[in-house]
């Protein structure tokens, strides 16, 4: 299935495709803070309809991940990464997707602090 995403006020939009069944909650010190529900995807499932140059990048620790935000409202919408295999990944903040009922997903808990 298509889902369109973006940030609060619509700097930061992205279409997802794929199948959402399953999201992660993190318990790490950003996620627990952000309150996002991560869906995993590969970031070619992912198309931008914003320029990246719209949005702000934080990275943390390791500096694996780029937590993108919106510097306007603040809504971190998605991250980027890579897996150990090499494959890029995309964190897709499900509570930014149009239309979905998140009482209806399986959430799959994930001890983010002792990494």
């Amino acid at each position: 299935m298509k889902y369109q995403g973006s940030c609060h006020c619509g700097q930061i939009a992205f279409d997802v495709e794929g199948d959402l069944s399953e999201v992660m909650s993190c318990n790490c010190s950003i996620c627990q803070r952000k309150g996002s529900l991560m869906w995993f995807v590969p970031r070619q499932a992912m198309n931008m309809r914003t320029p990246p140059e719209k949005m702000s990048t934080y990275t943390f620790n390791k500096h694996i991940i780029k937590h993108h935000f919106c510097p306007s409202c603040g809504i971190h919408p998605f991250g980027e990464g890579v897996t150990p295999s090499g494959q890029e990944m995309a964190a897709i903040n499900v509570r930014c997707l149009d239309g979905v009922d998140l009482s209806v997903l399986k959430v799959q808990e994930f001890n983010g602090r002792e990494l």
